[in-house]
């Protein structure tokens, strides 16, 4: 979770959230500008005054509160995922639970950077609450062995990528979950499609990665899958992923044979479209990759 979707679920709860941060939208979009040259390490102040210059006072309202330690939860999770495989222990420990061999030093330098990015949102997050923010949250190796389907994700890296994966896919329907909301705010809308296309980005290079791990050839855009379901992740139970993604109707319009053009296949007319995905349907897909007793609710 971002910026982008934080401000859509206060939203729910809050509709006048846009107003409260800025009745001259310019000053919001100043703030995104701003984003974009301060340092990480900034960030965390930078959001913390936002909210509480929205709210006027010191103390987040309850609802606010919730919202972001959600947020928090999801961040966490994914930061312990990436983490894991790099440092071979969990938080706080000195015994050293997993080894996980990576073919080679690019390979690693990728999942470090994107490790990284979920910590500085961690950091971000927490520095957003302050004294609010949530008890961190500390995942053992063996709480992402999700019975016996993903039991070899920090022992084979063939799994490890596919799990991987699914949760960059993911990331990037989320960001079109929430489009739809940001057209108040063009200043908001902006920074959420910069960040969607690094996402995408993201989830791109984990496929090359695992094109170039294994025999299988993965495209850098989701696109049907064996079954002629979308789901080319070669992993059938994360179907949820993909459920949706298989739609050839948009705007109203079959895209398929459109025109008049045979070239024009149900699979040409899939990979040319990505389908959002609701908060409700990105806890379920997280769940899939969490071991009974720490699954989010």
């Amino acid at each position: 979770m971002n910026i982008v979707n934080i401000l859509e679920e206060i939203e729910k709860v809050d509709g006048e959230i846009y107003e409260r941060l800025n009745p001259r939208r310019a000053a919001m979009k100043s703030f995104f500008n701003m984003g974009k040259k301060i340092s990480l390490a900034a960030m965390p102040l930078a959001l913390g005054s936002m909210f509480q210059k929205a709210y006027g006072q010191t103390a987040l309202p309850a609802v606010v509160v919730d919202v972001l330690n959600f947020a928090l939860s999801l961040e966490y999770l994914e930061y312990h995922f990436y983490n894991h495989c790099i440092v071979g222990k969990t938080p706080g420990s000195a015994v050293t639970d997993v080894t996980f061999n990576f073919p080679n030093a690019a390979s690693q330098a990728a999942i470090t950077t994107i490790r990284d990015h979920e910590k500085a949102h961690v950091d971000l997050l927490i520095g957003a609450l302050g004294s609010s923010a949530r008890a961190p949250i500390a995942y053992a190796d063996t709480d992402f062995r999700a019975g016996g389907t993903f039991s070899t994700v920090y022992s084979d890296y063939g799994t490890f990528l596919a799990v991987a994966q699914g949760f960059e896919d993911t990331g990037v329907r989320a960001y079109k979950g929430q489009a739809g909301n940001l057209l108040v705010s063009p200043g908001v809308l902006q920074t959420a499609l910069q960040i969607h296309s690094v996402e995408a980005r993201h989830a791109s290079h984990i496929r090359q990665m695992r094109t170039a791990a294994g025999t299988a050839i993965y495209k850098p855009w989701v696109s049907l899958g064996a079954s002629g379901q979308a789901n080319d992740s070669g992993v059938p139970q994360v179907d949820a992923v993909y459920a949706g993604e298989d739609l050839t109707v948009q705007a109203g319009a079959n895209i398929v044979g459109i025109g008049g053009n045979a070239g024009i296949t149900k699979a040409v007319a899939v990979e040319s479209f990505d389908e959002p995905l609701d908060k409700a349907s990105v806890i379920t897909i997280a769940n899939l990759f969490l071991k009974d007793g720490k699954k989010l609710s």
